[in-house]
């Protein structure tokens, strides 16, 4: 059944998640402040102690901010919502709830490699989640809002993002070594994306 009722209120929802989603990774390294006080080391400890903390925030914060720019970019389009659009976008938001888990778990283990699949995984299930969620509003253009279609771009952009992600994800399951360094398949669709773009501008 399709309504306009409620998008301004899934918005808010998913929107509030996320908020709540990216302060939480911060949260390892807020603790990490009395731990340090209690053994007596100096502050500037803090940070070098917790180097691994610093690093797998400061990736997990680029990667809610990127899926949430995606999401609200989508949303921007959407005038109408259908039972399977509410669906996706929750499934959208728990992978979203649930980044905080294999986050902390960087912070811990490291370079491991069932913690990067976890993570990288986790990725990819979100990236699934809004892919589905795109071609939902592509096929179904009464959900657009009026004047405003999705355009294929979209649509495109956001199948090659999930197709990087699950190579990223066999790589760093199947080749030792390579963990977090396959997430640079990301840049990929966007150099694509524009090769092809200037190709169709030339032609």
């Amino acid at each position: 059944m399709r309504t306009s009722q409620g998008q301004e209120r899934l918005v808010l929802f998913t929107d509030a998640v996320v908020a709540i989603a990216i302060t939480l990774l911060v949260l390892p390294l807020v603790d990490a402040v009395p731990e340090a006080v209690a053994k007596h080391h100096e502050s500037t400890e803090v940070l070098t102690e917790n180097l691994p903390l610093i690093y797998s925030f400061l990736l997990s914060f680029a990667v809610i901010a990127r899926l949430w720019r995606v999401h609200h970019k989508l949303f921007q389009h959407v005038g109408a919502l259908t039972e399977p659009v509410v669906l996706w976008n929750t499934l959208w938001v728990l992978t979203i709830v649930v980044l905080p888990f294999p986050t902390e778990m960087i912070g811990g283990y490291g370079n491991d490699r069932f913690t990067a699949v976890f993570y990288i995984g986790t990725m990819l299930a979100s990236s699934l989640c809004q892919t589905t969620l795109t071609a939902i509003v592509w096929r179904n253009p009464d959900l657009a809002v009026e004047g405003n279609p999705l355009p294929a771009r979209f649509l495109h952009s956001s199948i090659s993002t999930a197709a990087a992600l699950l190579v990223a994800v066999l790589l760093v399951a199947f080749v030792p070594g390579v963990t977090y360094y396959s997430l640079f398949l990301l840049v990929l669709p966007s150099i694509v994306e524009r090769v092809l773009g200037r190709r169709k501008t030339a032609a």
